[in-house]
C-alpha cells in the first residue's frame, strides 16, 4: 500500500502547539508499517504510548510517537473490527511497545500478530492467572455493578 498520504498529512499539516499532536488515521492492514515509516522517515525516534479506545463502532488502537530533533509529535489511529480486534505488533520496531501491547491485549483484547501474521503469545501483565473479560471494554460487566445495586440506579421516590 502507498503510505505517501501518512507523509503528505504530516508535512501539510497545521500544527497548533496548544492543542497536541498531528493525528492521522491509517488502514488497520498498514498499521506496523506506517509505525515503522513514521520511526524511519519522519524521523520519529521516541515511543510514548500504545493502547485503545472502545468507541461503539470499533475498537480504535492508538499510538504516539515524537521526534526530539526538531521536536515534533505523532499520533497515529487504526479501527479494529469489535468482534476480531486483530492488528500487527510494532514491538520490533520501539523498545517498549510490546511493554504496552501486553496491555493493550489483555485489557480491551486486542491481538497482536507477528509480520507473517503469527499469533504472538503476550504474557499477561495486570490481571491474576485466569481472569477472563476484558474490563476497560464497555461491553464488561463489573463484578461490584453485578454483587449489588448501582448507587445511580435506585428509585428515589416521589419529590
Amino acid at each position: 500500500m502507498n503510505l505517501s498520504p501518512l507523509l503528505e498529512a504530516v508535512a501539510d499539516a497545521e500544527v497548533d502547539e496548544g492543542y497536541g499532536p498531528v493525528a492521522v488515521e491509517v488502514p488497520s492492514s498498514s498499521w506496523g508499517t506506517a509505525v515503522r515509516l513514521a520511526r524511519d522517515e519522519l524521523g520519529c525516534d521516541w515511543f510514548d504510548f500504545l493502547s485503545a479506545v472502545d468507541e461503539p463502532e470499533a475498537l480504535v488502537v492508538v499510538c504516539h510517537l515524537a521526534r526530539r530533533e526538531p521536536f515534533g509529535h505523532l499520533l497515529l489511529r487504526t479501527r479494529l473490527s469489535r468482534e476480531e480486534p486483530v492488528v500487527e505488533s510494532v514491538g520490533d520496531a520501539y523498545a517498549g511497545a510490546t511493554w504496552h501491547e501486553r496491555e493493550t491485549a489483555e485489557m480491551f483484547g486486542v491481538r497482536f500478530v507477528g509480520a507473517a501474521g503469527e499469533p504472538l503469545e503476550l504474557e499477561p501483565l495486570l490481571l491474576p492467572p485466569g481472569f477472563t473479560g476484558h474490563p476497560l471494554r464497555k461491553d464488561f460487566a463489573l463484578q461490584a455493578r453485578l454483587d449489588r445495586p448501582w448507587p445511580g440506579a435506585r428509585d428515589r421516590g416521589p419529590r
